[in-house]
């Protein structure tokens, strides 16, 4: 088997709003065969920036379109091909944009080889260690702390056993992120986790002065309170409480995962693979953490074939926490792009069974949303 083409296809909701919610675009990845398979994947990142490294020309040996460097190759070679990228963007593809291309690529591969092999993912990647998965329902916080109760009553009853707030107003003003804290836990009762995530707004000082505040309500996680390169930052705040610290959704490079949690000593190590490298790094970077005591969750907030990617790692490694769930209100676009549509069942998400990634897309939907 052989690739014959690369595609990589921009899609978007007619608005997009000025807030963090990436579910409002994507860019899809589909790896073509002359066996007549094709991979997809997905990359959460800016999405034309993508495009432009994975369709790219060649320029030299140490920068090349993506599409260029896999045209005849197996694809069935995924930790050759990984390298092969990687090497051949030195310059540009070391962290950020280049790895976020290379995972769409990364999961459109192993997408194929479980196509060909008739199998999901999860057991080309030798896991098995779970049915299901208990998840978290992820939104953004309201606008004010009443409308943050408003929406943690709704979410309450639709059967989650955790709920994750994030970012919106959190950071603005001290008195008014404790009370975002406290509507969330007033909306949610005391039996459903709540998880916190700040948005990257403050130093470790106020940092650990909002743990502390937060701890009141009973919080699973804090997560991304500070800067992604605030090691030492990290580390005093994991140090003065015990509230647990997660990050790592901005991580784009195994080293910087080891920094995050060997310098940074936080208690979570959260992956998405849309950005980090794909499977193939994703793996190593479950085992780096393993290595250190500490547990996975991944990160996603975008498409279903994200959250189905996710489910066949945290199901491929032992130390795997919890999964999130997108359910931010009025983000239709991941309702539209893929055949199936992937839902909670008693707070928990079920494994894919079926060959791949066990997801196709609408290619009607991507046809309707896809921007020139």
């Amino acid at each position: 088997m052989k690739i014959t083409d690369v595609e990589a296809i921009y899609v978007s909701l007619p608005e997009v709003k000025e807030q963090c919610d990436s579910g409002q675009d994507a860019l899809i990845v589909k790896v073509h065969t002359d066996e007549g398979i094709t991979g997809i994947g997905e990359v959460d990142s800016a999405p034309l920036a993508v495009r432009g490294m994975i369709l790219g020309p060649y320029s030299h040996t140490t920068s090349s379109g993506l599409k260029h460097l896999l045209i005849g190759e197996d694809p069935f070679e995924t930790e050759y091909l990984w390298h092969k990228m990687y090497r051949a963007n030195i310059y540009a593809g070391r962290f950020g944009i280049g790895l976020h291309a290379m995972s769409g690529i990364d999961m459109a591969l192993w997408d194929i080889k479980g196509k060909k092999l008739r199998m999901p993912v999860w057991k080309l990647l030798g896991g098995g260690f779970r049915k299901s998965i208990r998840c978290y329902a992820s939104v953004l916080f309201g606008n004010t702390p009443a409308e943050t109760a408003e929406i943690a009553r709704r979410i309450a009853g639709q059967g989650f056993t955790a709920v994750k707030f994030g970012w919106g107003p959190m950071g603005q003003d001290a008195n008014q992120d404790v009370a975002l804290v406290a509507k969330a836990r007033e909306g949610l009762g005391k039996e459903i986790d709540l998880l916190v995530d700040a948005g990257l707004p403050w130093d470790a000082k106020t940092a650990i002065q909002r743990a502390q505040a937060f701890s009141e309500y009973g919080i699973f996680w804090l997560e991304e309170p500070l800067s992604p390169d605030d090691y030492e930052g990290y580390r005093k705040l994991s140090q003065a409480t015990p509230v647990r610290i997660a990050a790592g959704e901005e991580e784009s490079a195994r080293n910087t995962f080891r920094r995050l949690i060997e310098e940074g000593n936080i208690d979570v190590v959260q992956v998405d693979l849309t950005r980090c490298g794909g499977f193939t790094e994703a793996m190593k970077i479950a085992a780096l953490a393993a290595d250190h005591g500490l547990p996975v969750a991944n990160h996603g907030f975008t498409t279903y074939i994200n959250v189905c990617a996710a489910l066949h790692w945290l199901n491929s490694v032992p130390n795997a926490l919890i999964a999130e769930f997108v359910a931010q209100e009025n983000t239709n676009l991941r309702e539209f792009l893929t055949r199936q549509k992937i839902r909670a069942k008693n707070g928990c998400l079920e494994m894919p069974q079926e060959p791949g990634l066990g997801i196709d897309l609408d290619e009607q939907a991507v046809a309707r949303f896809r921007v020139a």
